[in-house]
């Protein structure tokens, strides 16, 4: 006896009229029940954009099978992922703890919608919380003269496990480019506001020194420009004159660790779709 499944349709083609007909005509012909439904057209590329969320009888296979045409007919990318399987996502770190551990407890809540196969950390601080998660913890040092080692083992790791997604939650090491490009469109990284105006060390005491009036944080895909990949989420927060340096640090960590958090999950439910530069976020 056949059972309902659900999956996520996404879709981006250089726009002209009849695309969404011709989708939602061999979605029907699939036997797919339209759920959720959303597109945009981006006018500064000329792309179309759309995000279905179905429910039908047919496998992946045979509903890849039947958009197919549709596909080559409009030149399009297009994704069908099964809505229940949570994205497999490697996650790494240095020695900061609050994105980790902020991603993690999402995950355990159910509100996540990933599995953490690994862990991976040029330091042994965070041990200790990926045991109590109960995640394998891969211990990977970084020096000038190991890096090209390190990063052939972490994607010895992404292939080892199957990995969709990676994740820095704080790894305070540069990727090199060459990493960068293999992992274009599925690593996410996470860094403080204010970038480029406080580089360096102890930004928040640069910005507090300054008088800031605002902090906050940047989600968005590694590129081999440093922190300038396309952006998936931003949260800033209001702060003041009465505020120490330690009270900037503790509040900007706060929001670091939700913004990355509601990055991923927007990228595990295929929400996000790379538009050049920019992001369309279907949120």
């Amino acid at each position: 006896m056949s059972s309902t499944a659900h999956y996520i349709v996404s879709i981006s083609c250089a726009d002209r009229p009849g695309i969404v007909h011709a989708v939602s005509g061999a979605l029907l012909a699939a036997g797919c029940n339209i759920t959720e439904s959303q597109q945009f057209e981006s006018p500064e590329t000329g792309t179309f954009f759309m995000r279905v969320a179905v429910a039908t009888e047919s496998d992946a296979d045979a509903l890849a099978a039947s958009l197919d045409p549709v596909a080559r007919a409009f030149g399009m990318r297009l994704g069908v992922h099964p809505e229940e399987r949570p994205l497999r996502t490697l996650l790494m770190c240095s020695r900061e703890g609050h994105a980790l551990n902020d991603l993690l407890f999402q995950q355990r809540a159910g509100s996540l919608p990933i599995s953490v196969p690994v862990i991976v950390s040029n330091h042994l601080d965070l041990k200790p919380m990926a045991d109590f998660y109960g995640v394998p913890f891969e211990h990977v040092p970084v020096t000038p003269a190991t890096k090209p080692a390190a990063e052939a083992r972490l994607l010895e790791l992404v292939a080892e496990h199957d990995v969709d997604l990676v994740v820095l939650a704080r790894y305070m090491q540069i990727l090199s480019d060459d990493l960068c490009r293999t992992l274009s469109g599925r690593a996410i990284n996470i860094h403080h506001s204010f970038l480029p105006s406080f580089k360096g060390a102890k930004p928040y005491h640069q910005a507090h020194a300054r008088g800031v009036k605002l902090i906050g944080a940047t989600a968005h895909y590694v590129t081999a420009d440093l922190d300038e990949g396309p952006i998936i989420e931003q949260e800033v927060i209001r702060v003041n004159h009465a505020r120490t340096p330690e009270q900037f640090v503790s509040m900007g960590r706060a929001v670091e660790g939700r913004t990355l958090t509601q990055a991923v999950q927007w990228h595990a439910q295929r929400r996000v779709l790379l538009d050049g530069r920019r992001t369309v976020v279907f949120n």
